[in-house]
């Protein structure tokens, strides 16, 4: 599995030796499908370079698949981990009686995702992907230790801030290795494996959390040494990578090679203040912060939208920290965080419009859909849960069997097509059944496409983008982009939704129950509600027919938030996904036989 030929092999070694006997650049000259113009020589850095050397000795079918199972063990830990954590953090913050910190933890840990990724995607390529990995762990661990110890909510707020950014990292990481040890013809497959646990996390995380029951501090605490252990395996296999390479002579870069006619003053401020793009990265932060922040904090309450501490930052981040940064990277930056050059290459930017209106259309829809199903469709917390998880479950089936098959076919745009053209059928299904018993089948249905159709966008999405990039040095920071924007547009997509669900449903159900009071109680507390109200009485009709119409204005603003992502499909090129890990390793001969349709 996602090996490279015997010739193929020999030529990477002869091109890794002459590499470091000669010590210059190593990426080679790639040629722009789109336009003829030839991208500079770039310096290979030591994480890139290294990772390749790994690769070479891991191409067999047997030792690629060892490396995708240790990275799977990596994968369903982090997974299960996520879906318990979130009814654990509900118990805990229940637990303090005090959540008004919560809304603000939510709003930093949207910013720490969006920036976070960036950096450990710029970090692996200097320092290497086994030392960042290791620092993502050990953000992991700490911060579960510190929310499973918690004795306030401030405390517990604290660790899961740390947590957020060690579960990012180690996301970040596996996406980078998945791909640094698939070629592009494999990349669909591999780029859509991390999720592939959700198969099995899907139907045991509900009773697992059962088993731990209330003691949410053994079930948040229990991960920090459970996640580290599974990823040994990986650890193991890395420095058997390392043993093979300094075994066959094959020199390997360090990031603290020091050269002699600087000082380590000197080295570490380009190392730490260009290289990383620090300033870039602040800034980066600051828009992010200052974009998503508000989002989060106002909710989609028509009140806080209209007030000063949500318009005003929304303005400094789109007026001032966006274009900001965009000067700071195009004019200033030495090793920018957003090479303008690949970026505003259709195959890529396309590719981000893609991915920031999918998140915002999915979430149209996620948002309320458990209490839809709680409220308006009459399911029960067991069945609400598995019908809002069968999203997940059927993305990650879609995805690895269209990636096999790409395999042959080796293009994606017209996977993607087909993929919004089921998203679009999916929310005519949900426009059309959006409560009622007879509903349930029709929404079933609707959420299983949704997740087909998702498994056909995103990850061919994903490998087209990194194809479009063209050289290897410029995929982690690539990945990252898609993944910080896609942060973005699901903050965004929940703003939206929330700002319709909090305008339109209470004078809805005020409108239909004739009584402000028991009004505030069905909008509240709707768990409580359905509870005092069976499914037959007047008053749970009007709740439900009043839900169905909210319900109904969420899924047409989402289906008018397809069309700019039909836009950006339309936008994409259509890569070869050839038998190499990035086009820039590509034969010149095969090069040129096709780049672009």
């Amino acid at each position: 599995m996602i090996t490279d030929k015997d010739e193929n092999i020999k030529q990477n070694e002869t091109i890794h030796s002459e590499e470091f006997s000669s010590n210059i650049t190593v990426s080679s000259i790639t040629t722009n499908s789109l336009n003829g113009e030839k991208e500079p020589h770039l310096e290979e850095s030591a994480g890139v370079y290294n990772s390749e050397v790994y690769a070479k000795y891991y191409s067999s079918p047997t030792r690629r698949s060892i490396v995708f199972l240790c990275l799977f063990f990596i994968c369903y830990a982090y997974g299960l981990d996520n879906k318990l954590r979130s009814p654990y953090q509900t118990l805990a913050t229940s637990s303090y009686k005090q959540h008004s910190l919560l809304s603000t933890v939510n709003a930093i840990k949207s910013v720490i995702s969006a920036a976070g990724q960036i950096w450990f995607a710029r970090a692996s390529d200097l320092f290497g992907r086994g030392t960042i990995l290791i620092v993502a762990v050990m953000f992991y661990v700490v911060g579960t230790i510190v929310e499973s110890q918690a004795v306030d909510v401030s405390k517990f707020a604290a660790g899961a801030c740390l947590f957020q950014l060690g579960y990012d990292g180690v996301v970040m990481m596996v996406q980078i290795l998945v791909s640094d040890f698939s070629n592009l013809n494999w990349r669909v497959t591999a780029v859509a494996f991390p999720v592939l646990p959700n198969v099995i996390n899907t139907w045991v995380s509900g009773d697992i959390a059962s088993a731990v029951d209330e003691n949410w501090k053994w079930g948040i605490g229990m991960w920090a040494f459970i996640f580290p252990l599974s990823c040994i395996p990986f650890g193991i296999l890395l420095l058997h990578m390392k043993y093979l390479a300094r075994k066959n002579n094959d020199t390997l870069k360090s990031s603290f090679d020091k050269p002699e006619d600087i000082t380590w003053k000197q080295y570490l401020t380009e190392i730490f203040l260009w290289k990383l793009d620090f300033i870039g990265l602040l800034l980066a932060v600051a828009f992010f912060g200052l974009v998503l922040v508000p989002f989060t904090l106002a909710g989609g309450l028509n009140k806080k939208w209209k007030t000063a501490r949500i318009i005003v930052p929304e303005v400094l981040g789109w007026v001032v920290a966006f274009p900001a940064f965009l000067t700071w990277e195009i004019k200033f930056a030495k090793y920018p965080l957003t090479p303008w050059k690949t970026v505003k290459d259709r195959g890529v930017f396309s590719a981000l419009i893609i991915a920031i209106f999918l998140q915002t259309a999915f979430y149209m829809q996620k948002t309320y859909m458990y209490t839809i199903l709680l409220v308006a469709v009459n399911q029960t917390k067991k069945s609400a849960t598995r019908i809002n998880s069968l999203f997940t479950f059927v993305t990650a089936l879609s995805g690895t069997l269209l990636g096999l098959v790409i395999v042959k076919v080796r293009r994606t745009k017209e996977f993607i097509f087909f993929g919004i053209a089921v998203w679009f059928l999916s929310f005519g299904l949900l426009e059309r059944y959006t409560g009622g018993t007879n509903a349930y089948a029709g929404i079933i249905a609707a959420l299983c496409l949704l997740g087909f159709g998702n498994g056909f966008i995103k990850y061919p999405t994903k490998a087209s983008m990194q194809a479009s990039a063209l050289t290897h040095e410029m995929m982690a920071i690539i990945t990252s982009l898609f993944m910080a924007i896609s942060t973005i547009g699901t903050s965004v997509g929940s703003s939206v939704a929330g700002a319709i669900w909090t305008n339109v449903l209470p004078d809805k159900i005020e409108k239909g129950l004739n009584n402000s009071t028991l009004a505030n109680f069905a909008y509240n507390s709707p768990t409580k509600f359905i509870l005092q109200y069976n499914w037959e009485s007047p008053e749970r009709q009007i709740v439900v027919n009043a839900y169905k119409h909210v319900e109904k204005i969420l899924i047409i603003v989402g289906l008018c938030f397809l069309v700019p992502l039909l836009g950006g499909a339309f936008l994409l090129r259509n890569q070869r996904l050839e038998d190499a890990v990035a086009l820039d390793k590509v034969e010149p001969k095969n090069e040129k036989k096709e780049m672009e349709v």
